[in-house]
């Protein structure tokens, strides 16, 4: 699957995904760029089970990870609405 994302922009969602307090601190200091890269890395990834084929440990990560934001309510941002707020503020 081809990503949307840059590598820049990958490595931020990874970086924020893998911080359990990640999604709440980027909220709150309002980095919407960050936070849309995140829900956009989520729904790219959510369903990737090629993945699960060539690294399990990975796949095990990231779904362990994605489950805990989706658990948090990470599932319910409106990403047009965080590209929105991030072009704002850029």
């Amino acid at each position: 699957m081809k990503s949307t994302l840059s590598r820049n922009e990958e490595i931020t969602a990874r970086r924020l995904l893998a911080r359990p307090g990640g999604l709440g601190a980027a909220l709150k200091e309002k980095r919407w760029a960050d936070v849309a890269a995140l829900v956009c890395f989520v729904r790219e990834h959510d369903t990737s089970h090629d993945l699960a084929m060539t690294d399990a440990a990975l796949y095990k990560t990231l779904r362990q990870q994605i489950t805990t934001f989706h658990l948090r309510g990470g599932g319910a941002l409106n990403l047009e609405k965080l590209r929105q707020l991030a072009a704002q503020t850029s």
